[in-house]
């Protein structure tokens, strides 16, 4: 289906209010050379959220998806919630950045921000291979900034070579990947991919080769095994709120292109990809858990868990139903705040205290009772136990799993689960139970801080025990992704 100019202008509002917004943040960046610079995250984040409420009043998905801007892009549900994550994801990004003036007082570091999150924005409505590849670029390389954005920081500067470099590596791989689909098809089409590939007669063997391929790409993004090299020495290295935003903004919106394209470009190949992702899933789980046991700094803890994160995820994406992609978009719902909270945590004390190692959480329960308690809150998520929001997203792509027949997967997910606790209760024991000297200082907290905190968590709380009007988004979701 096609739209009117209304429709299709209506649906971009939120990706121009992002311009808009993104000149206005330079803007007033040039124009305020004092104090006041430091407000430009309180803009920001309260820019974000008044997209929020715009594309639920004016930019909401119709019925039945739209192809719109010359079939560019998509409008279905999808996108829209998609869109919504992203547009939080960077609101409370930029409230946990408040209070770093090496982040705080630079105009440009909102503005890469703010083009990231159109990228992604983008990507989630992508229908076509170009607009796809455009979008992924367009968020990546502001990411490649931001992540070596402390350009005084050698370990800052050395993460944002090393994503630059492996993300353009994969890109290549995954854009020569994207081209063999177009040379199968002579379509850059995404909804008329399998048609015209079924069309051609196109062999097995070379539909294969480019899924291989365009996998590489896709599994990078959301840091699957065996492309998850990059992800402990950027998340180190990155900003504190800039690796919270790498872990779930931009993770989601690699999930998001992944299930578009797999389940169209590769329909004739269902079985195959089936496999290879549900492999990818047991690996990517197994390895991320495994290896975060041994971690003794948070950020590579929360960089391997976020790993085996995305191993979950990809078990409801594994079972090839509209029920594991509606049960992939609510895991990554429930995931984007869950590991938010958890960074933004991690962002607090590591700017009060100096460090990132686990040792600097000892007495935390005594110095601030109620970052201690969010610490809990967001571990026991990450770890499944309910009643948080990480419990609900595991019981759906897990229930997913065993109704495609793949018991199996959802038993080792199940298995590496439970030793996920092992390693989030390692945290929450020198959080609690481990004594320090400075534990009576108290750890104050910015104003900014505890307002993206109590917004985590409340949601954390809310997708965890108010189910059904958000599993009501994911499910029109996971339909308007199996639906072409």
């Amino acid at each position: 289906m096609t739209a009117d100019f209304a429709t299709m202008l209506s649906a971009v509002f939120p990706e121009i209010g992002l311009v808009v917004l993104m000149v206005v943040v330079l803007g007033l960046d040039l124009l305020w050379r004092d104090e006041r610079v430091r407000r430009l995250g309180w803009i920001t984040a309260a820019g974000c959220l008044f997209l929020v409420v715009l594309s639920l009043v004016f930019a909401l998905p119709p019925a039945e998806p739209l192809l719109i801007w010359g079939g560019m892009l998509r409008l279905d549900a999808a996108g829209f919630v998609f869109r919504i994550v992203f547009l939080l994801g960077a609101a409370l990004t930029a409230l946990f950045s408040l209070g770093q003036d090496d982040l705080q007082k630079h105009g440009e570091y909102y503005g890469l921000m703010l083009v990231s999150t159109l990228g992604m924005s983008l990507m989630a409505s992508a229908a076509d291979l170009i607009m796809l590849y455009l979008a992924i670029e367009l968020t990546s390389i502001p990411l490649y900034v931001l992540a070596g954005f402390r350009f005084r920081d050698d370990k800052s500067v050395e993460a944002g070579i090393k994503y630059l470099l492996f993300g353009a590596m994969t890109s290549a791989v995954m854009l020569y990947g994207l081209s063999l689909l177009y040379g199968f098809s002579g379509t850059t089409q995404i909804a008329e991919l399998a048609e015209q590939i079924d069309r051609h007669s196109v062999p097995v063997s070379l539909l294969v080769i480019s899924l291989v391929l365009v996998l590489v790409g896709f599994g990078f993004k959301v840091s699957a095994v065996p492309f998850h090299f990059w992800a402990p020495d950027v998340y180190e290295g990155a900003p504190t709120p800039v690796a919270g935003y790498l872990s779930t903004a931009s993770k989601a919106a690699g999930f998001a292109v992944l299930m578009r394209v797999i389940l169209t470009g590769f329909w004739a190949v269902t079985p195959i990809w089936m496999d290879l992702i549900a492999g990818l899933a047991i690996v990517s789980m197994t390895v991320g858990n495994l290896l975060a046991l041994t971690q003794t700094n948070i950020k590579r803890l929360l960089a391997y868990s976020s790993i085996a994160q995305a191993g979950y995820i990809l078990v409801g994406v594994a079972a090839g139903t509209s029920f594991g992609m509606s049960g992939a978009v609510y895991y990554l719902m429930a995931y984007l705040l869950t590991n938010l909270v958890a960074f933004g945590v991690v962002s607090v004390v590591g700017q009060r205290v100096g460090s990132d190692d686990l040792s600097a959480y000892a007495g935390l329960s005594r110095r601030a009772p109620a970052v201690a308690l969010i610490l809990l809150i967001s571990m026991l998520s990450l770890g499944g136990i309910p009643p948080f929001a990480g419990f609900v997203g595991k019981v759906l792509v897990f229930a997913a799993a065993v109704e495609a027949g793949r018991w199996w997967l959802a038993l080792i997910g199940v298995i590496n689960s439970i030793v996920a606790l092992y390693y989030y209760l390692i945290v929450l024991k020198s959080a609690y139970l481990l004594r320090s000297e400075d534990e009576q200082k108290p750890l104050q907290l910015m104003a900014g801080w505890r307002v993206a905190l109590l917004v985590c968590v409340t949601g954390v709380l809310v997708l965890g025990v108010v189910i059904a009007p958000w599993f009501e988004w994911a499910g029109k979701a996971g339909w308007a992704l199996s639906i072409y």
